[in-house]
């Protein structure tokens, strides 16, 4: 689990990607610290395991499904990723519950300045925006912020300097791709409340048979 405080910027030096070996290679400096092999590091709000470690430098494998689903399809090296370790258990929750497991992908759709303040909008697909709530949680490239509004089709934030300064978001474009992850609570929410709705269906249908028998007799 991460929390959507970004620790680190860190450099890609290797893509490999082909198919029988799938991995990232990444220069990398504080998320190395106490880091093993087996552990986890987000790379851009991707959950990765650390597979090899030859400081400066750690290497993870990716799945296609993750090359598929994500913004890491584009990425090249020498491009600029956001680096966070898995939160330990008596950690300080900075953000939010980020899980890792990116929902899918969207696109900025225009950066305007407001002070000292930065406002992307960012366009995504509807199965995304449906969990997208104003005031609410999402995590953009790994980073958990705040939903300052929600349209139909679009979503804005408002990033402060330090985010800016600390993150990848800075040097990104009108037009860029950031992976986006939905607060996974919304979600769970959502699908307990629509299983308790299909029980309690259940329930009825069942219970409407065994008294149409019990009539019958």
């Amino acid at each position: 689990m991460f929390t959507g405080i970004i620790e680190e910027i860190g450099t890609v030096e290797r893509v490999v990607k082909n198919s029988t070996n799938s991995s990232l290679s990444i220069r990398a400096e504080k998320v190395l610290e106490g880091t093993k092999i087996g552990e986890s590091i987000a790379v851009n709000g991707i959950c990765l395991t650390v597979t090899k470690i030859a400081a400066p430098l750690f290497t993870a494998d990716v799945m296609n499904e993750t090359w598929k689903r994500s913004s890491l399809k584009g990425v090249k090296v020498k491009d600029k990723v956001n680096l966070e370790r898995a939160m330990k258990a008596d950690g300080r929750f900075g953000g939010h519950i980020v899980s890792g497991h990116v929902d899918g992908t969207g696109i900025i759709s225009k950066i305007e300045r407001d002070g000292i303040a930065v406002w992307y909008t960012i366009e995504t697909a509807p199965e995304i925006m449906h969990y997208i709530v104003e005031k609410g949680s999402v995590t953009v490239d790994g980073i958990s912020l705040t939903v300052a509004k929600a349209k139909v089709r679009t979503f804005s934030v408002s990033i402060i300097p330090h985010t800016a300064k600390e993150t990848i978001l800075f040097g990104k474009k009108t037009g860029d791709i950031v992976n986006l992850e939905n607060d996974i609570v919304g979600k769970y929410v959502e699908k307990f409340m629509a299983d308790t709705a299909d029980c309690k269906k259940s329930i009825r249908e069942e219970n409407e048979k065994w008294k149409s028998l019990c009539l019958g007799q």
